[in-house]
């Protein structure tokens, strides 16, 4: 006699067309699909007792339902599963990595400089709590946002080297429109040496020659900075 199986033990095919994923997705959009149901649509088809959706459950099941857990399964350990071969597991792999990969080349929003204290809140993840100096330079485009963040050099605890050819090189290469310096003082004193005030003005100079403005210079020192915009200094 022909063994007979449960209704959710069915092939998709003998489901109902609101019921099986790709006609799901097809006429009520992706969104509407669980995890279980898109991996099933990824495997295609289940076994004898068990459908796609069954399968992809019982991988969910796995790791908890937890999608980056499984981002990190081989096909090795995919094909453990009953009802997933090497093909199967190769298109859940698959799928998987673009997943990880479009995330990576998501565009993120360009921050806008429009203050001392936005220039310092980019700086910071670069700057806070180094034990030695380092000089940075931030690239912005003509509506002040960041095209790019450039550490210049890194230096010992009372100073580094701002190469002033070398900065403008970068400016160039970005195709930056202005550009602001950066610099932190690791001992905590946020004001401007004489150094730090002729190499601003030298900055400046060369800046205006290349028609590549320089807003400001930031001394970051932790929880404070010294700004030489906001100080009438440039």
């Amino acid at each position: 006699m022909e063994e007979t199986y449960p209704d959710k033990l069915q092939n998709i095919k003998q489901w109902a067309e609101a019921d099986r994923p790709r006609e799901k997705l097809m006429t009520k959009g992706r969104s509407v699909l669980s995890e279980a149901e898109l991996i099933a649509i990824l495997i295609g088809s289940g076994t004898k007792s068990l459908s796609a959706i069954d399968v992809a459950k019982n991988i969910l099941a796995a790791v908890d339902n937890d999608l980056n857990a499984l981002a990190k399964y081989t096909v090795k350990d995919l094909i453990k599963f009953k009802g997933i071969g090497e093909a199967k597991a190769i298109s859940i792999v698959a799928a998987l990595e673009l997943g990880r990969r479009r995330k990576e080349s998501e565009v993120v929003t360009k921050p806008k400089i429009t203050s001392s204290q936005a220039a310092y809140e980019v700086l910071t993840p670069y700057l806070l709590d180094l034990p030695h100096e380092e000089f940075w330079i931030i690239l912005l485009n003509r509506a002040n946002q960041v095209i790019a963040l450039k550490k210049i050099s890194s230096g010992g605890i009372s100073g580094t080297v701002a190469d002033v050819k070398m900065i403008f090189k970068e400016a160039l290469d970005e195709l930056a429109s202005s550009i602001i310096l950066a610099h932190n003082h690791p001992s905590g004193n946020n004001q401007p040496s004489q150094a730090d005030i002729n190499l601003t003005a030298k900055m400046k100079e060369a800046g205006a020659i290349l028609d590549i403005a320089v807003l400001d210079h930031i001394i970051f020192a932790d929880n404070k900075f010294f700004s030489f915009a906001d100080e009438a200094m440039m």
